[in-house]
């Protein structure tokens, strides 16, 4: 208003209307909603940009992990790695590979060392808790394939091939835990004049702890349990606990089989020891222990219902050395087992530095084979306590002799 008084008084006279210079208020209010509308846009931008750089990383992401998995599985010379569909699954920090093999490239194998359905390695979550950024791997269906053969090069132990490590190394994290589904594990023979093939199947497993997130401070800070069937139809069970921090081997376990039908493994039996079964059952326990590479433990082998020589089935081999064998092995067995339970079995102690070879106790072994025979049998069990021992607990065993097709026929 003051300077519209001075205006008046200097004589001019337009309208106060017209000197009136706008309110600041009305510029301002005129200003804001342009600004508002062109923040809001750029935001939209830089969202479409994010989303279609993240869309473009998504899609090419299956390519860079395919790329990363034969790069890791080309490394050693003697394997060759193959895979099929690679697949990402980041709501859970996953992926997967189907069809994974690992076969050896010298010689002429015709299985693969290593071969499964899928491969899934993910962030173990639960990990978090102990502030550990960890992984796990689940095996489905996984096949692991053991050949003799009388040539280096054709036969197939696994021995000098890191393919463990190669598995460990397609993920980025430290391994902690492992879990096999359905898997098997098959020795072979096949330039034997029966082909060999001694299998575990329905395995299913678990590997605990190996990076020890708990911080137990056991020595024995890992576990590993498996279960399954020996050619389709004896039980098998399996417990360890291992220091996986250890410089040498440091471990304990426990195996045991329960009722294998012999005559399932007569092309093994003919193959190795030059003599087959007519009827019988097998069971066994093994356990060790070792302590910074040095070994020490027993196997228990025990024959149920034992036949080995029939003279109306081996008098039609041609080979006379052979049929002798098996008469002898027959006596023997029939001699020096068990009467009251029907079972041949001893249990043979073995001690040694796994860098080096492992020695059996001969005398040992023998001194068994009479206590069991006229002392007392063994039974399929853990021998250092019942069925517990440091840890390692099996199922009671069932200790019925069932029938196999050899006795319906006697």
């Amino acid at each position: 208003m003051g300077r519209v008084s001075e205006y008046v008084r200097r004589g001019h006279s337009k309208p106060v209307a017209e000197i009136v210079e706008p309110r600041p208020e009305s510029k301002v209010g005129g200003t804001k909603p342009r600004k508002r509308h062109r923040g809001w846009r750029r935001f939209g931008i830089v969202l479409l940009v994010l989303i279609a750089i993240l869309g473009i990383a998504r899609a090419m992401m299956p390519w860079a992990v395919r790329d990363y998995v034969h790069r890791t599985l080309d490394r050693n010379p003697l394997y060759d790695g193959e895979i099929g569909k690679v697949g990402i699954h980041l709501w859970r920090g996953a992926y997967s590979i189907d069809d994974v093999r690992i076969s050896k490239t010298t010689g002429n194998v015709p299985v693969p060392l290593f071969a499964a359905r899928r491969l899934d390695f993910s962030i173990q979550w639960n990990a978090l808790f102990h502030r550990k950024i960890v992984g796990q791997v689940v095996m489905e269906e996984p096949e692991l394939n053991f050949v003799d053969a009388p040539s280096e090069g054709e036969d197939q132990s696994g021995a000098g091939a890191p393919w463990l490590q190669m598995i460990k190394d397609l993920f980025p994290f430290r391994i902690n835990r492992a879990v096999v589904k359905n898997g098997s594990i098959h020795f072979r023979a096949f330039q034997t004049k029966q082909p060999v093939d001694v299998y575990l199947s329905q395995v299913s497993a678990s590997i605990d702890n190996l990076t020890n997130i708990r911080d137990e401070t056991q020595p024995l800070v890992s576990t590993v349990q498996a279960t399954g069937l020996v050619m389709d139809q004896a039980k098998f069970e399996y417990k360890m606990t291992l220091d996986p921090f250890a410089y040498r081997p440091t471990f304990h376990m426990g195996m045991r089989l329960l009722g294998l039908d012999v005559t399932k493994i007569n092309d093994l039996a003919m193959s190795y020891g030059k003599f087959d079964f007519e009827r019988g059952w097998f069971d066994l326990v093994v356990e060790a222990e070792a302590k910074e590479g040095l070994l020490s433990g027993y196997a228990k082998p025990l024959f149920r219902n034992l036949k080995i020589f029939s003279l109306s089935e081996d008098i039609k081999d041609e080979n006379v050395l052979e049929l002798f064998w098996q008469a002898l092995v027959g006596g023997l067995t029939s001699l020096f087992k068990n009467h009251p339970r029907d079972q041949f079995g001893t249990l043979i102690p073995f001690r040694g530095d796994l860098s080096q070879a492992t020695t059996t106790d001969i005398l040992a072994t023998i001194g068994n084979i009479l206590r069991n025979a006229f002392v007392r049998a063994y039974l399929p069990r853990l021998e250092g306590g019942g069925e517990v021992v440091s840890g390692l607990q099996f199922a009671p065993a069932e200790l019925s002799d069932p029938i196999s097709a050899g006795d319906a026929a006697q």
